[in-house]
Protein backbone atom coordinates (compact mmCIF):
# COMPACT_ATOMS: atom_id res chain seq x y z
CA UNK A 1 0.00 0.00 0.00
CA UNK A 2 3.16 2.66 0.81
CA UNK A 3 5.22 1.85 -2.43
CA UNK A 4 1.38 2.54 -4.42
CA UNK A 5 1.53 5.78 -2.71
CA UNK A 6 4.72 6.93 -2.79
CA UNK A 7 4.72 5.84 -7.03
CA UNK A 8 1.40 7.72 -7.10
CA UNK A 9 2.15 10.94 -5.35
CA UNK A 10 5.38 10.72 -7.33
CA UNK A 11 3.03 10.38 -10.68
CA UNK A 12 1.03 13.40 -9.76
CA UNK A 13 3.75 15.97 -7.28
CA UNK A 14 7.15 14.78 -8.92
CA UNK A 15 9.43 17.51 -10.29
CA UNK A 16 8.65 15.83 -13.63
CA UNK A 17 9.76 19.22 -16.08
CA UNK A 18 13.00 19.65 -14.75
CA UNK A 19 15.09 19.59 -18.00
CA UNK A 20 17.72 16.80 -16.51
CA UNK A 21 15.05 14.29 -16.05
CA UNK A 22 13.88 14.55 -19.31
CA UNK A 23 17.15 13.04 -20.93
CA UNK A 24 19.03 9.49 -20.95
CA UNK A 25 22.17 10.65 -21.95
CA UNK A 26 24.74 9.83 -19.51
CA UNK A 27 26.78 12.98 -19.76
CA UNK A 28 23.80 15.45 -19.53
CA UNK A 29 22.99 13.46 -16.50
CA UNK A 30 26.46 13.77 -15.07
CA UNK A 31 26.63 17.18 -15.55
CA UNK A 32 23.44 18.37 -13.79
CA UNK A 33 23.99 15.46 -10.95
CA UNK A 34 27.60 17.69 -10.64
CA UNK A 35 25.79 20.79 -10.73
CA UNK A 36 23.19 20.08 -7.92
CA UNK A 37 26.21 19.56 -5.79
CA UNK A 38 25.53 22.05 -2.47
CA UNK A 39 24.03 24.13 -5.70
CA UNK A 40 20.17 25.41 -5.49
CA UNK A 41 17.88 23.70 -8.18
CA UNK A 42 16.69 27.59 -9.42
CA UNK A 43 20.32 28.31 -10.12
CA UNK A 44 20.99 24.97 -12.12
CA UNK A 45 17.58 25.63 -14.52
CA UNK A 46 19.92 28.70 -15.47
CA UNK A 47 23.13 26.96 -16.00
CA UNK A 48 22.49 23.68 -17.38
CA UNK A 49 20.87 23.84 -20.66
CA UNK A 50 23.58 26.69 -21.39
CA UNK A 51 26.26 24.27 -20.37
CA UNK A 52 25.25 21.24 -21.47
CA UNK A 53 24.08 23.25 -25.38
CA UNK A 54 27.73 24.16 -25.39
CA UNK A 55 29.57 21.03 -23.85
CA UNK A 56 27.07 18.37 -25.15
CA UNK A 57 29.23 15.41 -24.51
CA UNK A 58 33.02 14.50 -22.99
CA UNK A 59 34.52 14.88 -26.65
CA UNK A 60 33.70 18.30 -26.52
CA UNK A 61 34.22 19.35 -23.22
CA UNK A 62 37.35 17.68 -22.96
CA UNK A 63 38.65 19.28 -26.54
CA UNK A 64 37.37 22.99 -24.97
CA UNK A 65 40.39 22.76 -21.99
CA UNK A 66 39.57 23.27 -18.54
CA UNK A 67 39.70 27.32 -19.12
CA UNK A 68 36.65 27.24 -21.25
CA UNK A 69 34.29 25.03 -19.00
CA UNK A 70 35.41 27.03 -15.76
CA UNK A 71 34.45 29.89 -17.22
CA UNK A 72 31.02 28.35 -18.52
CA UNK A 73 30.43 27.03 -15.14
CA UNK A 74 29.80 30.90 -14.80
CA UNK A 75 28.69 31.93 -11.05
CA UNK A 76 27.43 28.28 -9.76
CA UNK A 77 30.52 28.29 -6.73
CA UNK A 78 32.52 25.25 -5.95
CA UNK A 79 34.68 25.80 -9.44
CA UNK A 80 36.87 22.70 -8.91
CA UNK A 81 33.72 20.72 -9.90
CA UNK A 82 33.94 22.19 -13.42
CA UNK A 83 37.52 21.36 -13.37
CA UNK A 84 36.71 17.76 -12.04
CA UNK A 85 33.66 17.72 -14.72
CA UNK A 86 36.41 18.60 -17.68
CA UNK A 87 39.12 15.62 -15.96
CA UNK A 88 36.31 12.86 -16.19
CA UNK A 89 35.65 14.34 -19.95
CA UNK A 90 39.68 13.71 -20.71
CA UNK A 91 39.08 10.15 -18.76
CA UNK A 92 35.77 9.44 -20.53
CA UNK A 93 37.59 10.52 -24.16
CA UNK A 94 40.46 8.28 -23.72
CA UNK A 95 39.35 5.56 -22.31
CA UNK A 96 35.57 5.26 -22.08
CA UNK A 97 33.49 5.10 -19.87
CA UNK A 98 34.59 2.83 -16.59
CA UNK A 99 32.37 0.25 -15.37
CA UNK A 100 32.96 2.07 -12.09
CA UNK A 101 32.03 5.56 -12.59
CA UNK A 102 32.94 6.66 -8.78
CA UNK A 103 36.79 6.20 -10.14
CA UNK A 104 36.11 9.31 -12.69
CA UNK A 105 37.46 12.59 -11.26
CA UNK A 106 35.20 14.26 -8.65
CA UNK A 107 32.74 11.79 -8.96
CA UNK A 108 31.51 9.83 -5.39
CA UNK A 109 29.24 6.70 -4.31
CA UNK A 110 25.98 8.85 -4.83
CA UNK A 111 26.80 10.60 -8.18
CA UNK A 112 27.99 7.04 -9.41
CA UNK A 113 24.41 5.44 -8.60
CA UNK A 114 22.46 8.28 -9.56
CA UNK A 115 23.67 8.24 -13.10
CA UNK A 116 23.54 4.55 -13.50
CA UNK A 117 19.92 4.57 -12.31
CA UNK A 118 18.56 8.12 -14.19
CA UNK A 119 20.20 7.30 -17.52
CA UNK A 120 20.82 3.46 -17.31
CA UNK A 121 18.15 1.99 -15.51
CA UNK A 122 20.56 0.25 -13.48
CA UNK A 123 19.06 -1.09 -10.08
CA UNK A 124 21.58 0.77 -8.14
CA UNK A 125 20.39 2.50 -5.06
CA UNK A 126 21.72 6.28 -4.17
CA UNK A 127 21.50 8.33 -1.26
CA UNK A 128 21.82 11.94 -1.56
CA UNK A 129 21.03 14.63 1.66
CA UNK A 130 17.19 14.37 0.94
CA UNK A 131 16.57 10.28 0.18
CA UNK A 132 18.52 10.07 3.57
CA UNK A 133 16.39 12.31 5.44
CA UNK A 134 13.48 10.88 4.32
CA UNK A 135 14.40 6.94 4.87
CA UNK A 136 16.59 7.97 8.11
CA UNK A 137 12.86 9.83 9.24
CA UNK A 138 11.16 6.64 7.91
CA UNK A 139 13.24 4.38 9.78
CA UNK A 140 13.44 6.45 12.91
CA UNK A 141 17.11 6.35 13.63
CA UNK A 142 20.33 6.85 11.75
CA UNK A 143 21.63 5.02 9.32
CA UNK A 144 25.08 3.71 7.80
CA UNK A 145 25.16 4.88 3.52
CA UNK A 146 24.80 0.76 3.10
CA UNK A 147 21.82 1.12 5.80
CA UNK A 148 20.50 4.35 4.30
CA UNK A 149 20.42 2.22 0.58
CA UNK A 150 18.82 -0.70 1.72
CA UNK A 151 16.05 1.22 3.53
CA UNK A 152 15.40 3.65 0.01
CA UNK A 153 14.73 0.18 -2.08
CA UNK A 154 12.61 -1.15 0.87
CA UNK A 155 10.72 1.92 0.92
CA UNK A 156 10.68 2.37 -2.69
CA UNK A 157 9.65 -1.23 -3.69
CA UNK A 158 7.39 -2.09 -6.62
CA UNK A 159 8.97 1.18 -8.62
CA UNK A 160 11.74 0.77 -11.10
CA UNK A 161 14.73 2.23 -9.81
CA UNK A 162 14.95 5.80 -11.69
CA UNK A 163 11.23 6.45 -10.03
CA UNK A 164 12.07 5.38 -6.64
CA UNK A 165 15.58 7.74 -6.67
CA UNK A 166 13.40 10.44 -8.03
CA UNK A 167 10.10 10.01 -5.75
CA UNK A 168 12.28 10.14 -2.82
CA UNK A 169 14.71 12.61 -3.65
CA UNK A 170 11.23 15.13 -4.35
CA UNK A 171 9.61 13.88 -1.11
CA UNK A 172 12.65 14.82 0.99
CA UNK A 173 13.12 18.48 -1.28
CA UNK A 174 9.16 19.23 -0.96
CA UNK A 175 7.59 17.68 1.90
CA UNK A 176 10.35 16.11 4.48
CA UNK A 177 12.32 19.05 4.59
CA UNK A 178 14.91 19.85 7.18
CA UNK A 179 12.49 22.20 8.98
CA UNK A 180 9.08 22.53 9.24
CA UNK A 181 8.03 19.15 7.16
CA UNK A 182 4.70 18.64 6.06
CA UNK A 183 3.83 15.19 7.07
CA UNK A 184 0.18 15.70 6.37
CA UNK A 185 0.72 15.66 2.77
CA UNK A 186 3.59 13.04 2.49
CA UNK A 187 2.81 9.01 0.94
CA UNK A 188 5.41 7.76 3.63
CA UNK A 189 3.53 9.05 6.67
CA UNK A 190 1.85 5.93 7.64
CA UNK A 191 4.86 4.05 7.55
CA UNK A 192 7.22 7.25 8.90
CA UNK A 193 8.49 6.50 12.47
CA UNK A 194 9.64 10.13 13.59
CA UNK A 195 7.23 11.35 11.34
CA UNK A 196 8.91 15.11 11.43
CA UNK A 197 12.80 15.37 12.30
CA UNK A 198 14.32 12.87 14.59
CA UNK A 199 15.35 14.17 17.99
CA UNK A 200 19.01 14.05 17.49
CA UNK A 201 18.86 15.33 14.15
CA UNK A 202 21.79 18.07 13.58
CA UNK A 203 21.44 20.85 11.12
CA UNK A 204 24.74 21.71 9.85
CA UNK A 205 24.70 25.40 8.78
CA UNK A 206 27.36 26.96 6.24
CA UNK A 207 29.79 29.40 6.97
CA UNK A 208 28.56 32.77 6.31
CA UNK A 209 29.92 33.54 2.98
CA UNK A 210 30.13 37.51 3.27
CA UNK A 211 33.64 38.39 4.18
CA UNK A 212 34.70 34.36 3.71
CA UNK A 213 38.01 33.54 2.11
CA UNK A 214 35.36 31.44 -0.34
CA UNK A 215 33.77 35.05 -1.10
CA UNK A 216 37.38 35.97 -1.63
CA UNK A 217 37.96 33.57 -4.19
CA UNK A 218 34.94 34.25 -6.37
CA UNK A 219 35.90 37.59 -6.73
CA UNK A 220 39.08 36.86 -8.14
CA UNK A 221 37.62 33.97 -10.21
CA UNK A 222 34.62 36.42 -11.46
CA UNK A 223 37.84 38.71 -12.80
CA UNK A 224 39.03 36.18 -14.49
CA UNK A 225 36.27 35.07 -16.42
CA UNK A 226 36.06 38.65 -17.25
CA UNK A 227 39.18 39.23 -18.81
CA UNK A 228 41.51 36.84 -20.21
CA UNK A 229 44.68 38.11 -18.50
CA UNK A 230 44.45 40.28 -14.92
CA UNK A 231 47.29 42.15 -13.58
CA UNK A 232 48.48 40.07 -10.89
CA UNK A 233 48.83 43.71 -8.79
CA UNK A 234 44.81 43.94 -9.08
CA UNK A 235 43.99 40.50 -7.90
CA UNK A 236 44.00 39.20 -4.40
CA UNK A 237 47.54 37.43 -4.17
CA UNK A 238 46.49 34.55 -1.48
CA UNK A 239 43.08 33.80 -2.99
CA UNK A 240 44.90 33.53 -6.16
CA UNK A 241 47.24 31.55 -4.95
CA UNK A 242 44.41 29.03 -3.48
CA UNK A 243 43.35 28.66 -7.35
CA UNK A 244 46.59 28.19 -8.61
CA UNK A 245 46.46 25.03 -5.89
CA UNK A 246 43.16 23.79 -7.17
CA UNK A 247 43.89 24.00 -10.88
CA UNK A 248 41.53 26.79 -11.39
CA UNK A 249 43.89 29.58 -12.34
CA UNK A 250 47.29 30.07 -14.03
CA UNK A 251 50.21 32.56 -13.60
CA UNK A 252 52.60 33.76 -16.66
CA UNK A 253 54.96 36.49 -16.01
CA UNK A 254 52.79 39.14 -14.34
CA UNK A 255 49.35 38.42 -15.23
CA UNK A 256 46.97 35.75 -13.90
CA UNK A 257 44.42 34.59 -16.24
CA UNK A 258 42.28 31.01 -16.18
CA UNK A 259 44.05 27.40 -16.93
CA UNK A 260 44.74 26.71 -20.85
Amino acid sequence: MTRSALGSWYEREGRHDLPWRLTRDRWAVLVSEVMLQQTQVARVLVAWPRFVARFADPETTAAGGPGAVIAAWDRLGYPRRARRLWESAVVITEHGWPDDLSTLPGVGRYTAGAVRALADDVDVPAVEVNVRRVVERVAGRRLSTTGAEAESVRIGRGLVPRDRLLALMDVGAQLCRPRNPDCGACPLRRRCAARGPLDDETRHRQAPFEGSFRQRRGRVMARLRADRAVALEQLDREALASLVADGLAAVTDRTAGLPP
